[in-house]
């Protein structure tokens, strides 16, 4: 795939055997898409080392440890490292938020069969032609080992083909499942469509046409939800007087907009809010010099977690706009049904 989507032709996978998924494996949410329709998000939330916490009851246990090329990770509850890194898409980091993610959905002792994804700007170059490097990596990184430590079995990664991210989301919106079966929309196959895709690093932007990526249109902006987060943490710093700020303290201050200090509750809804709005204004004025008034698209269509989080700063940008359904889970829709209608039954072999 280089400068167009795959063509859509539906394949049958009645023989596939392994677990199809759909993995988006972003900086800041890891989302799994299964064919039975479950979805399961997870924090990418991670760090190098043991847990060093003894669970006095294992089945409220919130870290969880795993082991790939010969170097421990813990997952959960913890205070996790920065994701939002050059190689983290094949990174360990990585793998083992991963592999949480698939045991979450459900999938240990399983072989499984998986789509995700890179950002735009990573899978293709301005001239439209693929990073190879990356995406190599990306594919070889998933394929290899993690084990659980403890009494769980390893999911195994047996396929594993990555496309870019907010094209997911096209493919998601295209291709309607019925009765266990695949349709294409054409309606929305044969006009232009723009898709806006604000995540934890990046906002991407894809303008398809006539089932071609038009590069001169498409783009991304070096800002999503991980910014408001940083602004967020700053502004807790620097009004509490507070030397460092735990990974973990400062999500809980975006969801519930409040702090815990010294044993009493702090509003920090305002600070939250104009965190949101100076990522808004940033990720507004890059949608304008990527896709002007929108007149020429037929559509211009928002997924990714940031939309979700960021709904009612965004609804009113163009009159033909729309938010899809359950957006921060529409490329690892798309991931799934183009592993399951649009890759060869060979290539997932």
């Amino acid at each position: 795939m280089q400068n167009q989507p795959e063509e859509l032709n539906v394949t049958d996978t009645s023989s596939i055997t392994p677990v199809p998924i759909g993995l988006d494996d972003g900086y800041a949410y890891t989302k799994v898409a299964l064919a039975d329709g479950r979805m399961v998000a997870i924090p990418s939330r991670a760090r190098v080392g043991a847990a060093a916490v003894t669970w006095v009851h294992q089945g409220q246990r919130r870290i969880f440890e795993y082991e790939t090329e010969e170097i421990r990770y813990s997952v959960g509850d913890v205070d996790g490292a920065p994701t939002h890194f050059e190689g983290y898409p094949a990174s360990g980091l990585n793998r083992a938020i991963v592999q949480h993610a698939l045991q979450k959905g459900g999938l240990p002792g399983h072989s499984v069969h998986a789509v995700s994804g890179l950002p735009v700007s990573t899978f293709y170059r301005k001239n439209g032609k693929q990073r190879r490097k990356p995406i190599e990596q990306k594919r070889n990184s998933l394929k290899l080992p993690v084990t659980p430590i403890g009494d769980q079995l390893p999911a195994g990664i047996a396929f594993h083909e990555v496309i870019p991210e907010a094209l997911a989301a096209w493919y998601d919106s295209v291709i309607v499942e019925q009765n266990g079966e695949a349709l294409l929309d054409e309606s929305r196959l044969s006009v232009p469509v723009a898709i806006v895709d604000i995540g934890g690093r990046t906002t991407d932007y894809v303008v398809v046409k006539g089932q071609g990526i038009l590069h001169g249109s498409s783009g991304f902006l070096q800002c999503g939800m991980l910014d408001v987060k940083q602004i967020v943490a700053n502004g807790i710093q620097e009004r509490f007087d507070l030397e460092s700020l735990g990974e973990q303290f400062t999500a809980h201050a975006m969801e519930f907009k409040v702090v815990r200090l010294h044993g009493k509750d702090y509003d920090v809804g305002a600070l939250v809010e104009s965190a949101k709005r100076q990522v808004v204004e940033r990720i507004r004025d890059e949608t304008r010099r990527q896709l002007g008034l929108g007149v020429e698209l037929d559509r211009i269509l928002f997924v990714g977690g940031g939309t979700v989080a960021l709904a009612e700063h965004i609804s009113n940008w163009f009159p033909h706009q729309a938010i899809a359904e359950h957006p921060a889970f529409a490329n690892a829709r798309g991931m799934l049904k183009y592993l399951r209608y649009v890759c060869e039954a060979s290539d997932a072999a």
